[in-house]
């Protein structure tokens, strides 16, 4: 059974080499984790601690993130999403269920518009549907200059408010990976995403879909969150009461539950209802 605190690096396809953080037996079904825009594969360890032995977990830094290779080209949605395809063809794995956090997320959706066969299901939480457009912070991330000021990484991790408490030792995980980031990347990067085309304008998904929101989230509108739910035939919806955007961070216990169930479901072909 691989650590699963153990990280390597694996040379891909496209050209870079990814960091791979892998846990259980290759038995199981595979679950691959996609983290949010400007953290990194650490930020699902609360999750993973409670995921169930029998299920076979790929935490991945994305192109420019983590431990990952951070070019200075390649951040477009499609090429992100291309990234992942090679790593999972690099390490044998025909196709697996993707768990996306935030724009983790929208890099799911890409990947399963590209390559549907290689994808059995996705767990999208806190998942927006459009990126589309220049965000408020822009003019910070275009200001950037290396090193990354430790201030502004501090008071970036805290853009998002918090309903309930996270670990202050978390919390200071995601400080150091803001700080990994290079400026060139941290801007490249929020370019990639905010003027890709949004995967479900250019493709439909159609392997089963479970979109977690939580229901103080002020980042993703209920009108984001329906847009997405209608793109999708079959999706099923879940809110977490007294949860806001960062449902990773705040509920991970809560979401390995649910993706756990989402798998298990998958593999006996039943669906569980809607539920808050």
């Amino acid at each position: 059974m691989a650590d699963s605190r153990a990280v390597r690096r694996v040379g891909v396809s496209t050209g870079i080499a990814m960091a791979l953080r892998e846990q259980g037996g290759r038995q199981g079904r595979t679950v691959v984790l996609l983290h949010a825009w400007g953290e990194s594969l650490g930020s699902f360890d609360r999750m993973t601690d409670a995921l169930p032995s029998s299920l076979h977990v790929l935490a991945v830094d994305l192109r420019g993130h983590g431990q990952s290779d951070k070019p200075l080209a390649g951040y477009d949605l499609v090429s992100v999403a291309d990234d992942v395809l090679a790593l999972l063809a690099e390490v044998d794995v025909a196709s697996a269920v993707l768990v996306g956090a935030s724009s983790g997320g929208y890099v799911a959706q890409q990947l399963a518009v590209l390559a549907p066969e290689r994808v059995d299901g996705i767990v999208l939480a806190g998942s927006p549907t459009s990126l589309l457009g220049r965000p408020s912070f822009a003019d910070e991330i275009d200001a950037l200059v290396d090193p990354i000021p430790a201030d502004w990484a501090r008071e970036m991790v805290a853009w998002f408010a918090l309903e309930n408490a996270v670990p202050a030792e978390y919390v200071a995980d995601r400080v150091l990976d803001a700080l990994a980031i290079p400026a060139d990347v941290w801007r490249l990067s929020l370019a990639g995403l905010t003027e890709s085309p949004p995967p479900l304008r250019s493709g439909s998904i159609t392997s089963p879909v479970l979109a977690i929101w939580g229901d103080r989230d002020m980042l993703i509108s209920p009108d984001d969150q329906r847009a997405l739910l209608a793109a999708v035939p079959g999706a099923r919806r879940r809110e977490y009461a007294g949860v806001g955007h960062l449902v990773l961070w705040e509920q991970p216990e809560r979401l390995a539950d649910d993706v756990a169930a989402f798998v298990a479901g998958l593999v006996t072909g039943t669906a569980e209802p809607e539920s808050s």
